[in-house]
């Protein structure tokens, strides 16, 4: 008898993700009303953002520039002629039962960003996802629902208008994406790149930043798509990555019992670790897009896109490629070092000053972010100033001080006291004419230890090392006092 072995079919998840950023502006898109967080509902308010009869929208100059730059940062092509359109829907927190977007003439297309994963052995493994587009547009209101998180349930909701008119960019991902740390990281690095430009704080608690997930699986090696299932509205990269991992095995358990998966929108909850579903999709909603009449199309010229270009900063996936193969850091220490735009420049300034590269990246990814994350400080408030940081290296490597010295007064050293004050008086002593009595005082106060060495327990050369080192004030030289000792005793 033959028996069939059954063939597992392998799956993979065709992903792509569309993202809300809000643009650091002080106003909103078309009018003067402030974008501030957290004021009082319906404070932040005026005629054009609330729809009133009469009115007309003004685009403001500063939502061009940071969509610019943003498409730019994402090598994409920039449109020399664009438009606004009206994006036709209902909904209580649209004031206007339209929205102004840009639907096809967007400002930027066909760009890419590049996510990089480190794999077991700290090695990067680096992966281009294309940008289909990215456009400009206004954010809704937001509606308060009493008694529930959402409509279902709640008792009674209210509306609050201060986000309408806030400026956003839509970045609309190509499906390259095939996993949930892939699409976390891609979020990641979409974040990095806008604080790094400064046009937004990229800031998910506070709205600042949302993506929408489009997630299908097929058997590998098929071309045509799964049905594909919409995720709304995910706020954090660890919810992001385990609602993609969730909504996988999800749709793969679906597909193996031959059951059939509806095109719809579902959300992730958090309390359960699952996606539920939120409404179907059966087809593309018919939003009616028109020409905005009220805004003139944008046109930009060649000398105004490279003014903007040049005012780009250098991005996080430069720097980590000049750290790496530049500066002989590794892939772990330039990703820490370069998550902040703030971190990288307190870096680079410190071995402007002299500093030894990998010696500032321990400093900086060690002993002082932990003292931040426990103060609950940014980088540009630490009172340790790059020159002296790179003041106390320099000193340790020359053998001014030891690193056990350094870390001995580092407190004061963070909240800004000055190394020539620290550490006067307090040079290694190195020289053996120095130390020599001091070893033989401590190898003959400690009989007991010395016996114990000599009968074959060695271990115990640390305990008069660190005799010497007491007695010293710690500034025997590390090295030739294990030296010394171990002649002494050998002797």
């Amino acid at each position: 008898m033959t028996s069939a072995t059954t063939v597992k079919t392998e799956y993979e998840a065709i992903i792509g993700l569309e993202t809300h950023c809000q643009l650091s502006t002080k106003t909103k898109i078309f009018s003067t009303s402030s974008t501030e967080f957290g004021a009082e509902p319906n404070t932040n308010i005026d005629p054009v953002c609330m729809g009133l009869p009469g009115v007309l929208p003004v685009l403001n100059e500063k939502v061009l520039e940071y969509a610019v730059k943003a498409g730019l940062a994402l090598n994409c092509q920039i449109a020399k002629y664009s438009k606004f359109d009206r994006k036709q829907y209902f909904y209580p927190d649209l004031p206007k039962n339209y929205q102004i977007s840009q639907y096809d003439l967007p400002i930027a297309e066909h760009g890419w960003l590049e996510i990089e994963l480190v794999d077991k052995d700290g090695n990067p493994i680096r992966k281009k996802i294309g940008i289909t587009r990215l456009h400009m547009e206004e954010d809704a209101g937001k509606l308060v629902h009493a008694g529930s998180d959402r409509l279902s349930g709640s008792a009674y909701s209210l509306v609050d208008y201060n986000r309408a008119g806030v400026p956003l960019v839509e970045i609309v991902s190509e499906p390259d994406l095939r996993s949930g740390q892939e699409a976390a990281e891609y979020v990641q690095e979409l974040r990095r790149i806008m604080r790094y430009l400064g046009v937004s704080d990229g800031n998910m608690q506070e709205g600042s930043l949302r993506c929408d997930v489009n997630i299908s699986v097929r058997p590998v090696g098929q071309k045509e798509f799964g049905t594909k299932v919409e995720i709304k509205n995910m706020n954090s990269f660890n919810a992001i990555q385990k609602a993609i991992e969730y909504e996988i095995e999800r749709q793969i358990a679906a597909v193996e019992a031959g059951e059939r998966i509806f095109q719809e929108t579902r959300l992730w909850e958090e309390g359960s670790q699952r996606t539920i579903s939120m409404r179907s999709k059966e087809g593309s909603s018919d939003y009616r897009y028109f020409p905005e009449p009220d805004l003139a199309p944008i046109e930009v010229s060649d000398a105004q896109l490279e003014e903007w270009r040049t005012q780009l900063p250098e991005l996080p996936a430069s720097k980590r490629y000049r750290y790496e193969s530049e500066l002989g850091l590794s892939a772990y220490d330039a990703r820490v070092l370069t998550e902040e735009r703030a971190t990288a420049e307190y870096f680079e300034a410190t071995i402007a000053k002299g500093a030894n590269p990998k010696a500032a990246a321990n400093w900086i990814t060690q002993d002082i972010a932990a003292y931040l994350n426990k103060n609950k400080l940014n980088i540009t408030e630490l009172g340790l100033t790059p020159a002296n940081l790179a003041d106390v290296i320099v000193r340790i490597e020359k053998g001014k001080i030891t690193n056990a010295k350094a870390k001995q007064k580092l407190a004061d050293l963070l909240a800004g006291a000055s190394p020539d004050e620290l550490f006067k008086g307090e040079e290694p002593i190195s020289d053996p004419s120095v130390l020599e009595p001091i070893v033989d005082e401590v190898i003959a106060a400690n009989p007991k230890e010395v016996e114990k060495f000599r009968s074959g327990k060695t271990n115990v050369k640390g305990f008069f090392v660190g005799q010497v080192l007491k007695k010293t004030g710690g500034r025997a030289d590390p090295k030739l006092t294990n030296e010394l000792v171990d002649q002494k005793l050998n002797s």
